[in-house]
């Protein structure tokens, strides 16, 4: 399912494709901690998901680098 976020701290919008189900969406923002509802996500769908920040964002903001 294509979801479209607005970052929390810049106000950016952007999309992610996520492997979620309509019925998982709902119940998380009923309150289900989104580790229960959605377990099968990486950390950073979930930060997407809670956030808004795209993946570009989330490696600037916590400063992740790649490594070989």
């Amino acid at each position: 399912m294509v979801i479209k976020k607005k970052n929390i701290l810049t106000g950016n919008s952007s999309t992610m494709d996520l492997p979620v189900t309509e019925e998982q969406l709902f119940i998380w923002e009923k309150g289900m901690p989104i580790q229960i509802c959605m377990p099968h996500l990486n950390v950073q769908q979930r930060e997407f998901l809670i956030s808004g920040m795209s993946l570009e964002e989330q490696d600037n903001f916590f400063n992740i680098e790649e490594h070989d």
